[in-house]
């Protein structure tokens, strides 16, 4: 999805708030154009704190198998 998309999109099944965060990530493959690739892995711990609101944290987890 594009990011002008993107920005349209979300508040086609919600209502945006002043102060909403709108989190996208980077593309697959981001983590190969480092110095040394780095990838997600089961296991590894994703955060995003913004002050006042608080920390979000994820645990990646490998795909379903099949």
């Amino acid at each position: 999805m594009s990011r002008p998309a993107f920005q349209v999109r979300p508040d086609r099944g919600m209502t945006l708030e002043p102060g909403d965060v709108l989190l996208t990530g980077a593309p697959h493959g981001a983590g190969f154009g480092m110095d040394t690739p780095r990838y997600l892995a089961p296991g590894n711990l994703v955060e995003c704190e913004v002050e006042g609101p608080g920390r979000l944290r994820n645990a990646s987890v490998a795909p379903p198998a099949g």
